[in-house]
């Protein structure tokens, strides 16, 4: 089982890199494609919604069929076929179908792991072991910065692409052969859909808390943090890359942080609630001074990223909520509203930014974010605690 749950970190670590990487293939794919930012924007846009998309399949499959099926064949048809596309890429077009067919890939990997941390280790270690696999994974997100612009200036972006292709079906394989499926669980019903789910009271507020907790920080890391650094402070291509980099590092370091807080303090809705609470101050503090100075900024967004990676708790705060025979239909959902959220925000955050320079466009973009994270507390207050 070990040995299957590292194979599926390596995965994760493909998920993340593949989440990030176009930002460094920006540049050659403007002069090889005649690919806009807009263009690019619509293909990282569509890699979210096809993985939050693919949730619900994935959930029904995980129970149905085991992680390993599930996990290798998506990752390797999908998540290889998608790369594949995307190194014989002659439009926009293509390129915005192979990200869409990557996420597709991606989507399995990291609840794959999680049902298995559900199924087979105490419920008290749910948010610890979910939080590492996130905080392993993240690697993905710095592979997809510098070693890939180097291995782009080396071979080029088609070979590089080839490669990372047959590394993903080398992975899927790997997946098929190493992981092993938990035991389903012994009693109670074996039926129910993900249906029986929304029909849950108790799990709307984590559901609502998790987009809100989630969405904000993934689209200021993945989207806005260069922009704003670039457009308000003048900053060149190495000061963004140490903008996103120290908030990447603080999103990582908050993994492993938020992981076993929930056994330390008792409880998970106010670790949740009380880091999110940091966030919702970093953004209005954003808000409130969008050019008071690159470093301060820098600062606030690595606290954002720091205290909004709650994503493993409030995983494990909705986990202890399902029942054990619906545990892969439970935690896709939870997922789909994070990575959904993700992918939403991303396109509404847009308009609301409205393509300006100034900082009044990014203030607008704070607050935009603030006032999700707000709602999002609100309705987390009506949630009830659990612990293990």
């Amino acid at each position: 089982m070990r040995v299957g749950i590292a194979c599926l970190v390596g995965a994760y670590v493909l998920s993340q890199f593949y989440r990030a990487f176009l930002a460094v293939l920006t540049p050659v794919l403007q002069t090889d494609l005649g690919a806009t930012p807009g263009d690019l924007a619509w293909a990282s846009g569509l890699w979210f919604l096809a993985f939050a998309a693919m949730q619900i399949p994935v959930g029904a499959a995980l129970d149905r069929l085991g992680p390993r099926r599930t996990a290798s064949a998506i990752l390797g048809l999908a998540g290889g076929g998608g790369a594949l596309l995307f190194a014989l890429a002659q439009t926009p077009l293509h390129v915005m179908l192979a990200m869409a067919l990557i996420g597709v890939g991606c989507s399995p990997v990291l609840m794959a792991a999680y049902v298995i941390f559900a199924r087979v280790y105490p419920p008290a270690i749910f948010a610890t072991l979910a939080g590492a696999t996130i905080g392993l994974g993240s690697l993905g997100n710095i592979l997809s910065a510098a070693p890939l612009a180097a291995l782009v200036d080396s071979v080029g972006w088609r070979a590089a692409l080839g490669g990372l292709a047959t590394v993903t079906v080398l992975v899927a394989a790997l997946l098929w052969i190493a992981v092993r499926d938990p035991a389903p669980a012994q009693s109670g019903p074996t039926t129910g859909s993900v249906l029986d789910l929304l029909r849950m009271p108790a799990l709307w507020p984590i559901l609502l808390m998790m987009f809100a907790g989630y969405g904000p920080v993934a689209s200021l890391r993945g989207l806005w943090a260069g922009p704003y650094a670039r457009d308000t402070f003048g900053a060149d291509a190495a000061a963004i890359g140490w903008v996103t980099l120290a908030m990447g590092l603080a999103m990582v370091l908050g993994n492993f942080l938020y992981g076993p807080a929930d056994r330390v303090f008792h409880t998970r809705k106010w670790v949740v609630w009380t880091g999110n609470a940091v966030v919702l101050a970093a953004l209005l503090a954003l808000a409130w001074a969008p050019a008071a100075g690159l470093w301060q900024s820098t600062l606030l967004l690595a606290l954002a990223g720091l205290c909004g990676s709650a994503f493993a708790v409030i995983m494990a705060h909705g986990r202890a909520l399902f029942p054990p025979h619906l545990t892969g239909r439970g935690v896709t959902l939870v997922n789909m509203f994070g990575i959904g959220g993700a992918g939403l925000l991303q396109f509404a955050s847009r308009p609301i930014h409205g393509g300006g320079t100034d900082p009044d466009s990014y203030r607008a973009l704070f607050l935009f974010f603030a006032a999700i994270v707000a709602l999002g507390l609100f309705a987390y207050l009506f949630s009830r605690d659990s612990t293990d």
